[in-house]
């Protein structure tokens, strides 16, 4: 009986490497996420998470290397449109990405589908509160703005908005540097059922070790090599 083929990785990266202005550049020997597979990777601070996150999503290309995303290398992508078809792959969870602070949770969640939010219309809004919901932000936040929101919150509704467009890979970029210690946990392993609901592989990047406890896979970046030691309940071996 013959074996049906195992499905596509939704991200490889083999013998990556890219300059950025620190000390020594990005490196990466060889990292590769599954589908529907949670990993967290320890070790890379805020500027070089931002390169990271720019590798994977193709918005720049290494400088040795190849980075493979959804069975594709990034180098194959060739004009804007299909570069953009490809970043709605994507959900990045990122201090980076802009909320709308006068405007309440419920028209932020309804921008991903409408720029029509003074109010969002029925099925617009129906769709934001299901995000809402789904990340768990309560009824009473939702016509509340987003400069009124805690730390807490406000990561929750970047979560909301990177799930908007149903993901294949969620990336998220230090999320819990804002928190305090006791939302981490909490926040974690919501992140880690709702992605498994989805099926959505997931990518976190952090220095949080109790934040990346709740993947399944555990990973610490060796800056000078490029070298991934992967580490579960106290165990540390390196991964190849």
């Amino acid at each position: 009986m013959e074996r049906e083929p195992r499905p596509a990785a939704v991200l490889e990266l083999s013998g990556v490497t890219k300059q950025y202005g620190a000390l020594r550049p990005l490196r990466i020997e060889r990292l590769q996420i599954s589908p529907g597979e949670s990993v967290a990777l320890i070790g890379l601070d805020r500027p070089a998470a931002e390169v990271f996150i720019n590798l994977i999503t193709g918005a720049s290309l290494p400088d040795t290397g190849v980075v493979t995303i959804f069975g594709r290398p990034t180098g194959d992508i060739t004009d804007s449109t299909d570069w953009l078809t490809t970043l709605d792959r994507f959900g990045i969870v990122s201090e980076r990405a802009v909320l709308l602070d006068g405007l309440s949770v419920i028209q932020n969640l309804a921008v991903p589908f409408s720029l029509d939010i003074e109010p969002p219309q029925p099925d617009v809004r129906e769709r934001a509160v299901v995000l809402a919901q789904e990340v768990g932000l309560s009824e009473r936040l939702w016509n509340v703005r987003i400069a009124d929101l805690g730390a807490i919150e406000r990561v929750r509704v970047r979560l909301a908005r990177a799930l908007a467009m149903d993901p294949s890979l969620l990336i998220l970029e230090h999320p819990s540097a804002t928190l305090e210690g006791a939302d981490a946990p909490s926040l974690a392993a919501d992140v880690r059922a709702i992605a498994d609901r989805r099926g959505a592989a997931t990518i976190t990047l952090t220095m949080d070790a109790k934040f990346a406890a709740a993947s399944s896979r555990v990973l610490t970046l060796q800056p000078a090599t490029g070298r991934l030691t992967e580490g579960r309940f106290g165990r540390i071996r390196f991964w190849s």
